[in-house]
């Protein structure tokens, strides 16, 4: 039985389609994570399964039991704010046992709960303190420790770490990784940092314009995105793109970079049945940043569906873990990351190889991945 389903659920303000008939199926014990730019509608929709918001048509069944038209509390639902929403009059302990008490739980009972939590956030030593004496990421293990003294049989955050500084965030990013591996309970997460997304998700929706555009695990959203958008949006530096004609060579597919320019290049791809529907096409070809390398490197795989090139420097940023370099090739820009200490020269034609075995084909009128 899923933990949440998601069916057909839409919302429109006036004109404006906020969400457009989504389907999920998200299942007992994941961590998805609901990702897209601002204004995609992930959090409406999240709003919608906690009940803090009707939708206008479709139906939310949380652990196998239909939720429309009953209030948040009744839900079995506990919920993580961007704001911690802490009360500033209670202390840690208080804070995270409000709500039992509220229900008339034994005070021993909340006590014991209290303790449990704060072990699971090792936040054991600030029991006794108040909001204003913790930082924001003690504050955030607060809000979730609130959350998790629930037992409830779904957890939803909205954009907890947005409030928090990098560093930070990378920290609670692993923390809250690490308490789902403990808890093994059902989370949604919603998020605008895609870093978030690949990094904390089993499985990743990726919204955009009140739709889901992709829902995988994140791999597959990574090395197939389904569609332009996915493949722009998931990944830092993003996938490169670039318009392309596909022809044939013997039987396999070749993809024409740049076709008539003098700095044309012609890519020899794998056979696949897909790609066959789109020869003598115009198509979109796309290659991830780490598929284009240094002249020298291997990929791991076999030498034949490495294709080294030539392509002039326009900038080079070192990072220190690695160096983005971009160049152009068939006159479009290109990224590529290339060894930290490979520092090719500016305005000047330098050796790369290329990994065609990574490489998407995608349709440039519907923008759907072809192969």
């Amino acid at each position: 039985m899923a933990a949440l389903s998601i069916r057909g659920v839409s919302k429109r303000y006036g004109a404006l389609d906020v969400l457009k008939s989504i389907d999920l199926e998200i299942e007992s014990g994941e961590f998805a994570v609901l990702v897209g730019p601002s204004g995609c509608g992930k959090s409406t929709l999240l709003n919608i399964v906690a009940g803090l918001e009707t939708p206008t048509g479709g139906t939310i069944e949380i652990g196998g039991r239909v939720v429309d038209g009953v209030a948040p509390k009744d839900r079995d639902i506990a919920m993580v704010f961007q704001s911690y929403a802490l009360y500033p009059s209670m202390t840690v302990r208080q804070n995270i046992t409000f709500g039992m008490e509220c229900r008339g739980v034994a005070k021993r009972q909340r006590n014991e709960a209290a303790e449990r939590v704060a072990r699971q956030l090792q936040i054991e030593p600030l029991l006794d303190r108040r909001p204003s004496q913790l930082s924001g990421g003690q504050r955030q293990r607060v809000a979730m420790g609130r959350a998790l003294v629930r037992d409830p049989l779904l957890f939803l955050f909205d954009e907890p770490l947005s409030n928090l500084d990098a560093k930070l965030r990378v920290e609670m990013r692993m923390e809250i990784k690490l308490l789902h591996q403990r808890v093994g309970a059902t989370m949604v997460y919603v998020t605008h940092d895609q870093i978030e997304a690949m990094t904390m998700a089993t499985r990743i929706a990726v919204m955009y314009q009140g739709e889901v555009q992709q829902f995988a695990d994140p791999d597959t959203v990574y090395r197939r995105p389904a569609n332009l958008f996915v493949a722009g949006f998931m990944g830092s530096p993003p996938m490169n793109t670039m318009p392309a004609r596909l022809t044939a060579e013997g039987n396999a597919p070749l993809a024409i970079i740049g076709a008539g320019r003098p700095d044309e290049l012609r890519v020899k791809l794998p056979a696949c049945d897909a790609a066959a529907a789109f020869r003598d096409s115009e198509i979109v070809l796309g290659i991830r940043p780490e598929c284009i390398a240094e002249a020298g490197r291997r990929f791991g795989s076999s030498p034949d569906s490495e294709l080294a090139f030539s392509a002039n420097v326009e900038m080079i940023e070192p990072t220190g873990a690695e160096t983005i370099v971009l160049l152009r090739l068939g006159g479009s820009p290109v990224l590529a990351r290339v060894a930290a200490d490979v520092r090719p020269p500016l305005g000047l034609p330098a050796a790369f190889v290329l990994d065609t075995n990574r490489i998407c084909l995608f349709d440039s009128k519907t923008q759907r991945l072809i192969a």
